[in-house]
């Protein structure tokens, strides 16, 4: 019953914030100004965990593929392969939930406590549609394309642990990124990408937009909204591998 509370809540959150803004250029400005947070404000740790998931995962396939029947060219194609489908979409978004989602989460509910949303509300302004619809639509731009960052980032990590670890030379790695290639990998990447962008700024949302309480609510409700966007991206990553591959 607690379940159905929360997703009906959730559910009626979604729905009021579709509506006509009040005044577009406000809302232009701060879809920039989220655009700006969200994505700037993350390239740093999605470029650091990029390049070593991707040098960790080549150092550890080649120690694995022990086989002298097994060509180095291998190397380049699993790694290639797991940072597509996986390491660059899931891994990268699990991090952004506690960055991003935490910020999120803590923003709103400190609004709402200080009663800034019930004055914002008091002065005709549709609250949802101005605090919530911004950061969901900054979201859904800039995470799938700090995804695709995150998989060329991966992809030269791993040609760099190659080379400086003496598994196999740039020439056999790039040669190896080549064999084999699906183009479908991408679009499936992007499609996850984009569902978990969407958790990512919408459950945080959620959780922020409904505090009750002081200081401490605001610190638990964070905490809450990261715990179950982790969670729902596990089980959408789930559901998107069975349905789609």
């Amino acid at each position: 019953m607690n379940f159905l509370y929360h997703f009906g809540k959730y559910i009626l959150m979604l729905k009021r914030m579709f509506s006509k803004p009040e005044n577009a250029k406000l809302y232009w400005k701060e879809f920039m100004h989220q655009c700006a947070d969200i994505g700037i404000g993350s390239l740093g740790i999605v470029t650091i965990i990029s390049l070593f998931m991707g040098a960790v995962s080549a150092v550890q396939t080649a120690y694995q593929l022990v086989s002298p029947l097994i060509a180095k060219t291998t190397i380049a194609q699993i790694v290639r392969d797991t940072v597509i489908l996986e390491f660059a979409p899931t891994l990268v978004c699990i991090v952004l939930a506690g960055v991003i989602g935490s910020k999120i989460a803590s923003e709103l509910g400190n609004m709402r406590v200080s009663e800034q949303i019930d004055a914002l509300e008091i002065m005709g302004i549709n609250t949802r549609t101005y605090l919530i619809m911004p950061k969901i639509a900054a979201a859904l731009v800039t995470i799938p394309m700090m995804v695709i960052l995150a998989m060329g980032l991966g992809i030269y990590g791993g040609r760099l642990a190659g080379s400086a670890s003496n598994i196999l030379s740039t020439d056999t790695y790039d040669r190896g990124l080549m064999e084999n290639f699906m183009p479908y990998n991408i679009t499936f990447a992007l499609v996850k990408a984009y569902t978990f962008a969407f958790i990512i700024s919408s459950i945080p949302a959620y959780f922020g937009y409904h505090v009750q309480g002081g200081a401490l609510e605001i610190g638990r409700s964070s905490t809450k909204s990261v715990v179950v966007s982790c969670i729902l991206i596990l089980l959408a990553d789930y559901m998107l591998a069975a349905l789609l591959l």
